[in-house]
């Protein structure tokens, strides 16, 4: 492969990541555990180092390195910052809660970066080689942070199902790529565009291969009927780890989604937006009818995560800027919505005790006015409600699908939302109505304070003031 010097610089971030993962790899073993801090300092100042190289990339024109193996548009610079901030926040949530259950090592740390250069591999690939091998990196890295917890049989029975029914969809995915390369003769997501557009290849052996390339992407994305893992595996795994996996990934498979369906498969639109329409309308429903019933909070935004694929699914399978644009925005969005969630059940668990049953929530207000008002912006913007953010991810999502003459979907995305409502209004009539069940003071550090405050209140801002981000979405989506 022959390449100037002067394409390393689309790739310095990741150079950046992976160097420091390997840094830090290398110092944990030696440092006291009193000094533990150390490898968590070294962690966070790896991504404020990883945000600011990919901030001086944005604005600059669509780079195509290493042989067409890697790109950088506006779409991965977005993407790239987005799941930097979403890393950090689970990592500043992460400290009392590993430490109280003697899990506070070097290990999360270095995991969650590895994972993240896979995330930030799969946002810029353009080749079906580098989609691949960023699935795989940031796959393996998850199925090894959720059995963190060995003495947990809950943590290893989730780490199981994850790697088993994870393999067999990375088979499937990998099976369908090695068809589209059998019928087109390169692995590269632009020819493989041309090659469709132009009429090469077999239809019935491209809609096979098309099919085995959704259901891979739909697993990651943990959309229905693919989400057999998502209930049990943030259910499973330890809170620290649903809060990584539950909004940084689901960045990077958005990608993976926008990445082999739009710009490699785009030519087929029509035959994926039928699939696509089946799979939102199911998970639409699974994901906030079998909410209702969940009594675990971990299972509750599990089925709810479903919900809120199948709103981004929406926006893309649409098949227009708009839609791709307002499809963008719901996943920045909804990372940002399920940090906050999941962070404030790291917030009010505590040594000994899992704060992930819903009756945990009794009274909140009465033990802090504070943390209750928190929650109830975060549940307000998880169910849609004005003028939060998530108001307007969905509200973008159902106009673009208005737009594009799928009246029906649209309704029916309202009716399901507004079913879906119901779970969490539940939760802020428990922390508001009802008398508390424990009065053991919240403990938590000024950092995980300000942490969760900033992350709940950014649901507040960003939804008074939507336009810029929305601004930044369809510059990244444009052309």
């Amino acid at each position: 492969m022959n390449f100037e010097m002067s394409q390393l610089l689309p790739v310095l971030p990741e150079i950046f990541v992976l160097g420091m993962a390997c840094v830090i790899l290398l110092v944990d073993p030696f440092l006291a555990e009193a000094r533990r801090s150390v490898t968590y300092l070294l962690s966070l100042g790896t991504l404020v180092g990883a945000f600011l190289l990919t901030a001086r990339l944005y604005g600059e024109a669509e780079q195509v390195v290493f042989s067409g193996f890697f790109v950088l548009d506006g779409m991965a610079v977005l993407l790239k910052l987005t799941a930097y901030v979403a890393v950090a926040a689970a990592f500043l949530y992460a400290p009392r809660y590993l430490r109280e259950r003697e899990m506070l090592r070097g290990e999360y740390f270095v995991l969650g970066l590895l994972g993240l250069l896979g995330m930030m591999i799969l946002i810029s690939a353009h080749n079906l080689l580098t989609v691949y091998l960023g699935l795989e990196l940031m796959s393996l890295s998850l199925y090894a942070m959720v059995a963190m917890q060995r003495d947990s049989v809950l943590a290893s029975e989730a780490a199981m199902k994850y790697f088993v029914l994870g393999a067999m969809a990375s088979a499937m995915l990998l099976y369908g790529m090695s068809m589209l390369y059998g019928l087109t003769g390169t692995l590269d997501l632009a020819e493989i565009h041309t090659a469709i557009a132009g009429g090469s290849g077999q239809p019935v052996v491209l809609a096979f291969a098309l099919v085995f390339i959704i259901i891979g992407v739909a697993f990651k994305l943990g959309a229905v009927p693919f989400h057999m893992w998502v209930p049990d595996v943030y259910h499973g795994a330890p809170t620290t780890v649903t809060v990584y996996m539950s909004a940084a990934p689901k960045l990077a498979a958005f990608a993976m989604l926008m990445r082999l369906l739009v710009d490699g498969l785009g030519g087929l639109h029509g035959q994926w937006q039928e699939i696509l329409i089946i799979i939102t309308l199911l998970s639409l429903a699974v994901g906030n009818v079998i909410a209702i019933a969940q009594t675990n909070i971990k299972r509750m935004l599990a089925y709810s995560a479903i919900s809120h694929v199948a709103f981004m699914l929406l926006g893309v399978l649409a098949g227009t800027e708009a839609g791709y644009a307002s499809g963008l925005f719901y996943a920045v969005s909804y990372a940002l919505m399920s940090l906050a969630s999941f962070g404030m059940v790291i917030f009010m668990s505590r040594a000994g005790f899992e704060a992930d049953n819903l009756e945990d929530y009794k009274g909140l207000n009465e033990r802090s006015p504070w943390h209750a008002f928190l929650m109830l912006m975060v549940m307000f913007s998880m169910a849609g409600v004005p003028p939060f953010l998530g108001f307007w991810s969905k509200l973008f999502v159902i106009q673009a699908a208005v737009q594009a003459d799928l009246v029906w979907l649209a309704v029916a995305a309202v009716v399901f939302s507004v079913i879906g409502a119901f779970y969490y209004l539940r939760v802020v009539k428990l922390m508001y109505f009802d008398k508390p069940a424990d009065s053991a003071p919240l403990e938590a550090g000024w950092g995980m304070r300000m942490t969760i405050s900033a992350n709940a209140l950014a649901m507040l801002g960003l939804g008074i003031l939507p336009g810029p981000l929305m601004a930044l979405c369809i510059a990244a989506t444009a052309g």
